[in-house]
């Protein structure tokens, strides 16, 4: 919380406590506790507005799937990588013109590898 760590946070509510005074400090903390209630009632009405206006549709939208701070790019990738969809057509389309640039036969259609082992190509080093 704006770099200050809980004893910093208590020495300075105690200055605060000295400089205002016993005498002012019950109105100042009233005042506090009104601001944080009109806070608080302010973005309530807010959240309501905005729930209106987008209407019922957005009611069953899950907000925290949206949430940058979920995303690990790590996990991104690997799900990529690990993939176990089929091929795209894209990828069949490269290996044969790689095919036909090199001579060589083009790979067939669904080839994988062995279960546990990544593709090789004997070739291509």
């Amino acid at each position: 919380m704006f770099g200050i760590n809980g004893w910093e946070l208590v020495i300075i509510l105690v200055v605060a406590m000295l400089v205002i005074g016993p005498e002012r400090l019950p109105v100042y903390a009233e005042q506090l506790g009104s601001l944080v209630r009109r806070g608080r009632d302010l973005l309530q009405n807010a959240k309501a507005r905005v729930d209106d206006e987008l209407g019922p549709e957005f009611s069953d939208v899950d907000w925290s799937k949206l949430d940058p701070r979920q995303y690990d790019p790590r996990k991104i990738v690997r799900d990529a990588l690990l993939d176990d969809g089929p091929p795209s057509a894209y990828a069949a389309t490269a290996a044969a013109q790689a095919a036909e640039r090199n001579g060589t036969p083009a790979p067939r259609a669904g080839a994988v590898a062995e279960p546990g082992k990544a593709p090789y190509d004997d070739e291509a080093t």
